[in-house]
């Protein structure tokens, strides 16, 4: 760790996001937000060696410590983090939003109650996404549940009672909420990209009050496109949950949102830099690797590339600060994982595609079968990718393709995986899952 991450270390920091990579409780790594502790689906920090012993092999017969039944529907992940799972669901209509809490180690409920209601929610119109998307956050004695437009909640983990609500965060997500929240220092960071407003917002972790609040400023020009998606504000959407990186010892959030990826001071919401493109609902998180100063972002659906950004611009940099692009075979859900320079992404329909990412050059391509949502891990020398099937594949990481294994539950998952100790919770379409070895 350099010297100005480590000036920031305090009682406050600990707990936020800048310091969660390989973050642990009494030696156990946790999983306190989507994509893990550094949010980019690694389970220890980039380049560490350690090994925590997950499974390599599971079925509905073999390594399932516990399987249990979650109702209603939900996509969003597990947070894990002091011997309790955090998720949430909602009714297949929309009306009612829920928090549930789990015992980690029985799987038993330990809570389920009504956060939010909505007496008109609008349709989804997909069958892709659902009412209850975003992963929550959580942190030691608090988890922030969050819905997007319908409402975000921040409860004590201990006594679950409601801290504090926000209803009035308003935005039309038309195909449903997904952007995850993240904890940034005394903050948690909402991504509210809809339809007929776009905007990023951080909420005091305290007392839910709005600290900044910025809109996205790049130009639509779309008022005389008379299409019927550009009419329902399709193409001013985004899904994509941001990532708070260091650059040159200091912090930028990363985020990909529709027409445009931004670069922005998490202290403050101040814009740093933006790209701009033509595509919208942006889902993936982007990576960065530090080694070539690159931001990989994925600029969602139309025109669906992928563009490795350099980050050290001011204001539009998009005709100076792209350094390579491709638009060969690009992920336009899961998000990507970038591990040891090398890059790797499954499109919607399977296709694992590893890439240099300082150059772009294609290393190798694989089709690993099914149609894939949620967003991979890396863990032991491992990625695991997990598919709609409810199928897991289990690959190791480099220049040649080498598939490890393969492994079956039932359902099939839209949810990504989360990790705890030696053990994977896996939300399934129905179910969640702690898969362990003895």
């Amino acid at each position: 760790m350099n010297k100005p991450v480590q000036r920031l270390i305090g009682l406050a920091a600990l707990q936020s996001v800048l310091l969660l990579p390989g973050l642990t409780t009494g030696g156990v790594v946790e999983w306190p937000q989507f994509r893990g502790p550094s949010g980019d689906g690694h389970v220890l920090s980039a380049g560490s060696k350690d090994r925590i012993g997950l499974p390599l092999e599971w079925s509905e017969t073999n390594h399932v410590k516990w399987k249990t039944e979650i109702p209603d529907r939900g996509w969003s992940s597990p947070v894990v983090m002091g011997g309790q799972v955090w998720l949430t669901t909602a009714t297949i209509d929309g009306h009612e939003f829920y928090g549930i809490a789990v015992d980690a180690a029985t799987g038993k409920i330990q809570y389920r109650e009504k956060l939010f209601s909505c007496e008109k929610p609008e349709p989804l119109g997909n069958n892709v996404n659902c009412y209850a998307t975003p992963t929550p956050a959580i942190e030691t004695g608090r988890v922030y549940l969050h819905f997007g437009s319908y409402g975000t909640a921040c409860l004590d983990t201990g006594t679950k009672q409601v801290l504090w609500k926000r209803y009035d965060l308003q935005c039309r997500h038309y195909r449903g909420p997904a952007s995850s929240p993240i904890l940034y220092q005394d903050t948690v960071i909402l991504t509210m990209d809809g339809a007929d407003l776009q905007y990023l917002v951080a909420l005091d972790k305290k007392t839910g009050k709005t600290i900044w609040k910025t809109d996205r400023s790049v130009a639509w020009n779309d008022e005389d496109i008379a299409d019927q998606m550009t009419r329902d504000g399709d193409r001013r959407k985004a899904h994509s949950t941001p990532l708070v990186v260091q650059v040159k010892g200091k912090p930028m959030m990363l985020t990909t949102g529709a027409k445009a990826a931004y670069g922005y001071d998490p202290e403050n919401g101040r814009e740093l830099w933006k790209i701009q493109y033509n595509a919208w609902s942006a889902a993936p998180v982007p990576v960065y690797d530090p080694q070539s100063g690159l931001a990989l972002v994925i600029t969602g659906l139309g025109k669906t590339e992928l563009l490795a950004v350099r980050v050290d611009g001011q204001g539009d940099v998009t005709d100076t600060h792209i350094a390579w692009k491709t638009d060969a075979m690009v992920a336009k859900t899961a998000s990507p994982l970038l591990i040891d320079g090398l890059f790797y992404m499954v499109s919607d329909d399977a296709r694992l595609t590893c890439l240099e990412a300082a150059t772009g050059k294609q290393v190798w391509r694989q089709r690993i079968g099914g149609n894939y949502s949620a967003s991979p891990i890396y863990a032991d020398g491992q990625m695991f990718f997990f598919n709609q099937q409810g199928k897991t594949s289990v690959i190791k990481p480099g220049r040649t393709f080498e598939l490890t294994g393969t492994n079956t539950l039932a359902t099939g998952f839209m949810a990504s995986p989360s990790v705890s100790g030696k053990a994977l919770f896996l939300r399934s379409k129905t179910h969640l899952y702690r898969v362990e070895t003895d």
